[in-house]
């Protein structure tokens, strides 16, 4: 993300952290509100899988951090704009 090329990389990764927090938020709810147990499961796995990640990247790996939070910051987007 071009956008933080200049911002420090503790700074980047508080957003990353916040992200990945918006992200399991939504994928909770998703998972709370679906009728079908196949479907729940499907979005806790990605909510899981988002806190996985995010505990899998160290907080100085700036590359990492940047390259998580275009692609979380993208899949935030697409369910919002499903709604």
């Amino acid at each position: 993300m071009s956008e933080h090329q200049n911002t420090p990389t503790a700074v980047v990764y508080d957003i990353f952290t916040e992200r990945s927090g918006d992200l399991i938020a939504w994928y909770t709810r998703l998972s709370d509100n679906a009728t079908e147990p196949a479907e729940r499961e499907q979005w806790w796995s990605k909510a899981l899988q988002v806190r996985d990640t995010k505990r899998a990247i160290p907080a100085h790996d700036r590359e990492q951090i940047l390259a998580q939070l275009t692609r979380w910051t993208a899949e935030l987007d697409v369910l919002k704009a499903a709604e």
